[in-house]
């Protein structure tokens, strides 16, 4: 096959069927060599081999082109309780003699730390399942371009308000990383990401609105549609023109699947090791309390087949399983690295470096009958800004959507401020619908909300 027709991205090149995977796990073993001969009393290394494409078309023609390829390592080694991180772009032997050298300096010259070093070994995960983390995504450059064509194309078709476009583009990259530690375990894991977005501008002058839409994928399959896209983009853009304010007052709030996520992620940042051990949390000292209603449930699956967050173990190299963080609307488990752990007193729980595949259970209403149960009040689309304190869970953000009035979208609103707090946001969930769209490593469906304040410009 000529260079013309070869796919822009190779796992042949990157050496996933062999060359790649010794040349990273003979070099990990070098490095961890080098540590422990310099006088670490241990070590653990990551390296990655990796390639990537961007390719962004507006209006018809091509806007940006970035194809990239590049390695890199980082290693972090102990002296006693003391321990320095270091890393390179040069895998090189000498290079790594050096870095070594400059490791075992730094962390001889750091504070003691009691609850640095390694996991214990037997949290380690045996043999690696397969979770089916890789599959590239066989496109040259010219298909790459005549897919982002024909996305953006879908978009603009949607409506002859639809005069403008930021772009669409497709992304794709893959990867091959090895962890090892002075304790014998080593993985080398390769893995994808593919990707397809498109983003337009309905109207003119004071009228103008963007949005958007997009996916991403572990493996490139029919979800990965110009079409469905483009025209999804489009429909989004053209709802939100003629917005409007809304009166300020406390209303029923539905957070759209799209932006769901984030109430998640904020209850998940409040029960990390890190906002936990430095009494900067306001769920610290929750475990046990009944946080959400009855029927709740946050789940963490690590070990799904080709989710964008599935892992076997941690960035400590303790093993993951599938958990529990609330059951029955009660908080059951932390996030704890063993970091974390260590310095609150607990076991660590896998969730060094974040979580995996996190999901909640729903009340088996569709979008629909989450906009009857609603009533009236605010669908949310959009949240803009960094209001919210972690510290006490007040909450306030910036946000996009439609007025919903008897149970129907009525009109597009923006400039308005969405306030209240974590901890009675999360009690007054009443109702989760069943419309996650995107895959993340976040899921959830549109979820309704009771009694938060509206303010308009």
């Amino acid at each position: 096959m000529s260079d013309r027709h070869a796919p822009a991205l190779s796992a042949e090149r990157l050496g996933v069927g062999g060359a790649g995977r010794r040349l990273l796990q003979d070099r990990a073993a070098e490095v961890l060599a080098l540590a422990k001969a310099a006088g670490a009393t241990a070590a653990e290394v990551s390296l990655a081999r990796r390639q990537a494409l961007e390719l962004t078309v507006r209006q018809g023609d091509l806007e940006t082109l970035e194809q990239t390829e590049g390695q890199d390592l980082s290693l972090t080694v102990f002296s006693g309780q003391r321990s320095a991180s270091v890393s390179s772009s040069d895998l090189s032997s000498s290079a790594c003699a050096t870095l070594v050298e400059k490791a075992l300096f730094l962390a001889k010259e750091a504070e003691e730390d009691p609850y640095a070093g390694l996991a214990p070994p037997e949290l380690a995960p045996g043999v690696l399942p397969d979770l089916g983390l890789f599959e590239p995504w066989p496109l040259t450059l010219a298909e790459a371009k005549t897919l982002a064509e024909a996305c953006e194309a879908a978009a603009l078709a949607v409506s002859p308000e639809l005069r403008n476009s930021e772009g669409a583009t497709v992304a794709s990259a893959l990867g091959l990383s090895c962890y090892a530690n002075s304790q014998g375990f080593v993985a080398v894991e390769p893995r994808s990401r593919h990707g397809l977005y498109a983003a337009v501008i309905a109207g003119e002058g004071s009228r103008m609105q963007r949005d958007g839409w997009g996916l991403t994928l572990r493996r490139p399959d029919e979800r990965l549609s110009a079409d469905a896209i483009g025209r999804r983009a489009g429909e989004r853009a053209l709802a939100r023109l003629d917005a409007r304010t809304v009166p300020t007052g406390r209303y029923p709030v539905v957070f759209e699947s799209s932006v769901a996520g984030s109430l998640l992620g904020h209850f998940i940042g409040a029960i990390s090791g890190g906002a936990l051990y430095r009494r900067a949390s306001f769920l610290c000292d929750a475990l046990g309390e009944a946080l959400f209603p009855e029927r709740y449930q946050i789940m963490e699956d690590p070990l799904r087949s080709g989710a964008l967050a599935s892992a076997s173990f941690d960035d400590d190299a303790v093993a993951t399983a599938p958990k529990a963080f609330v059951e029955s609307g009660r908080l059951v488990s932390y996030a704890l690295s063993v970091y974390a752990a260590r310095r609150l007193g607990l076991a660590p729980t896998g969730n060094g470096g974040g979580v995996h595949n996190l999901s909640m259970n729903h009340d088996g209403l569709s979008r629909a009958e989450l906009l009857e149960t609603l009533g009236t009040g605010l669908w949310i689309t959009e949240l803009m800004g960094q209001g919210v304190n972690g510290v006490t869970g007040d909450y306030s953000r910036g946000a996009a959507g439609f007025w919903v009035e008897n149970g129907k979208l009525a009109y597009p609103v923006q400039e308005i401020t969405v306030a209240g707090n974590l901890r009675a946001m999360f009690k007054q969930i009443r109702a989760v619908a069943d419309d996650v769209e995107r895959p993340g490593a976040v899921e959830v469906g549109s979820l309704l909300v009771d009694g938060l304040t509206l303010a308009g410009a």
